[in-house]
């Protein structure tokens, strides 16, 4: 018999509505209820739609945390409404909470988005084994469990959609895979039964729509509810491009190359001669910028730059972790 004493509090929720077959524009309604510490955010939904209005909306189905159906905003942080306590929700955010779908420009109906995108994006990067295997082999392919291990719990992804909808690069590049699609597509890359590493690499590379165009902002890793990493995975595949000689010459890849040549000369960043490694005579459209950073103090002059006490040290482990030239 559990000890922990139940207890209420009243919270007010502001809840997107939405109808794409009636409604020009979403609205807003609220709904003031006394939430218990036992509650999930999938009963705040499920008593809003049994106890306040029939016609509200939302996906839900296994209630475990593995379908990844129910994935919402709860003030505009991702999350799984099955998996959230409300405690917690109250403690991060207080007790006026908003509750909206992924994506508000890809509502259908309340809570409820269309996914294509998200789909088509998946299944460009060829989800699945690619393999030349004997159809009737006399024994299993079998893996050590260091190569299990590479797979970096890539393959405990629920495609719930969390991390894509919270991407900025998403919202703004409908070009863009996404994070969702770039940590599948490393579950693949780093099986080594799979024989299409080569192929799935160079769409990955691609301009627009490969893993060049990732900002680095964490909000991935920082919304999925298993612990994926996707920025993890976008990073090693961006080795991958690397060792496997498909990474081009362009301003991405520059860009991470002059990273490592800052690191290594001063063991601290040098931004303005980064970009000017990246861009080479395309830096000149930046020199707006680049004299407002100066004023701030954002970059100094090559001469200027502190060197890192440590540059030894640091030097030695940019020496030891470089595994290809470009």
């Amino acid at each position: 018999m559990s000890t922990h004493a139940i207890t209420s509090q009243k919270v007010n929720f502001k809840v997107f509505r939405f109808n794409a077959d009636e409604d020009y524009l979403p609205y807003y309604e609220n709904y003031e209820m006394d939430v218990t510490s036992e509650e999930v955010v999938l009963d705040i939904l499920n008593r809003i739609k049994w106890d306040n209005d029939g016609s509200f909306s939302y996906r839900r189905s296994c209630r475990h945390g593995i379908c990844g159906t129910c994935a919402i905003k709860v003030n505009g942080r991702s999350t799984l409404a099955c998996k959230e306590s409300m405690t917690n929700m109250i403690e991060y955010f207080g007790n006026e909470l908003t509750l909206e779908p992924l994506s508000k420009s890809r509502a259908v109906k309340d809570l409820i988005i269309d996914k294509g995108d998200f789909w088509a994006k998946n299944d460009a990067i060829h989800p699945y084994l690619v393999s030349h295997i004997d159809e009737h082999p006399e024994m299993e392919c079998a893996v050590t469990p260091e190569q299990a291990n590479a797979l970096n719990d890539a393959d405990l992804c629920i495609q719930c959609g969390a991390c894509h909808y919270a991407c900025p690069v998403v919202e703004v590049n409908e070009e863009f895979f996404g994070p969702a699609a770039f940590a599948k597509a490393y579950r693949f890359e780093a099986d080594v039964r799979d024989d299409a590493h080569t192929t799935r690499l160079i769409e990955l590379n691609a301009e627009n729509q490969g893993v060049w165009d990732c900002v680095k902002c964490m909000e991935c890793a920082e919304v999925c509810p298993k612990d994926v990493d996707p920025i993890a995975k976008i990073t090693s595949l961006h080795n991958m491009l690397f060792s496997e000689g498909v990474a081009k010459s362009n301003v991405a890849t520059r860009h991470a190359v002059g990273f490592k040549h800052s690191i290594a000369r001063n063991g601290v960043l040098d931004e303005g001669g980064m970009v000017l490694y990246s861009e080479g005579l395309g830096v000149v459209k930046h020199l707006p910028l680049a004299l407002k950073m100066f004023r701030k103090g954002k970059i100094v002059p090559p001469w200027a730059i502190t060197k890192s006490d440590n540059l030894d040290e640091i030097q030695k482990l940019v020496k030891s972790s470089s595994t290809v030239k470009f």
